[in-house]
């Protein structure tokens, strides 16, 4: 959206971004300048706040997650089709990503249309997956065989030492959305462990596919990053992915995520 400061919303503007968000479902602005309270206070707008369950928070700011990748870590955080921390029971609304650093190339982030994706399903794969639900975890993020044990080691942006536990949800595959009523899917390449009742190896033919047919290219854009810029995008009902192409230089992003239900 163009000609707005995020910092400063009359309730008009307010009203017309949040409802290009439930059109759109990922929104972008471009030269914002805004404090951490006030990236805060724009997240506070939509509902109460999330504190990460598994990453550092910025300090003196526990809802703000630092997206920072230094010059010489090889590995960022993202970088696979994922929808946030849906291995909470009741996952984000929504993010609000604040660029603070971007390097002079590269560093995009991809977003995909999960309500686009399902539609495009055939009837029968619908048929099948309506009352099936599937096991989300944070195992992804801790190690182990689906894992990745060095994730301290090689990103700037680590994990909290103090909450190294596993976390699991039991959400349906397909979710409606609670505000538009469009069904989408809801599952996810990083958190999405197997449907309920089946083994792994039972459920990754048809996780890969539904993963692989969510992110096919029309159902998905591309953001190029600028200094100031902010993407708010709906947690309900897409993925996004951030690259990692960019190596030598410094990228810092600041991330305000918004509480959201439970998935139905």
């Amino acid at each position: 959206m163009l000609n707005v400061d995020l910092a400063r919303l009359s309730d008009d503007i307010f009203e017309e971004i949040h409802q290009a968000f439930l059109e759109f479902a990922v929104i972008f602005f471009r030269n914002q300048t805004l404090t951490p309270e006030q990236h805060k206070a724009f997240g506070r707008r939509f509902g109460k706040l999330n504190i990460h369950p598994t990453y550092e928070p910025l300090p003196g700011h526990e809802e703000i997650l630092a997206v920072i990748k230094e010059k010489d870590a090889m590995h960022n955080i993202g970088d696979t089709w994922h929808t946030d921390v849906t291995y909470l029971p009741e996952p984000p609304m929504g993010s609000i990503l604040y660029a603070k650093e971007i390097p002079p190339y590269g560093g995009d982030t991809l977003f995909a249309n999960l309500s686009m994706a399902y539609d495009a399903l055939s009837d029968g794969m619908k048929l099948m997956l309506e009352g099936l639900n599937a096991v989300h975890s944070n195992a992804y993020l801790l190690g182990g065989k689906h894992g990745n044990e060095d994730r301290n080691q090689t990103r700037s942006t680590k994990l909290r030492e103090d909450r190294r536990q596993e976390l699991t949800a039991v959400h349906p595959v397909v979710r409606t959305h609670p505000e538009t009523g469009r069904k989408c899917l809801f599952v996810n390449q990083a958190f999405t462990q197997r449907f309920e009742n089946m083994t792994i190896d039972e459920s990754l033919p048809l996780l890969d596919f539904l993963v692989r047919h969510a992110s096919r290219p029309e159902f998905t854009c591309r953001f190029r990053w600028t200094q100031g810029a902010v993407a708010f995008w709906d947690n309900r009902c897409t993925y996004h992915y951030a690259l990692n192409d960019y190596h030598g230089f410094r990228r810092e992003m600041h991330r305000v995520t918004v509480n959201g239900d439970r998935p139905l």
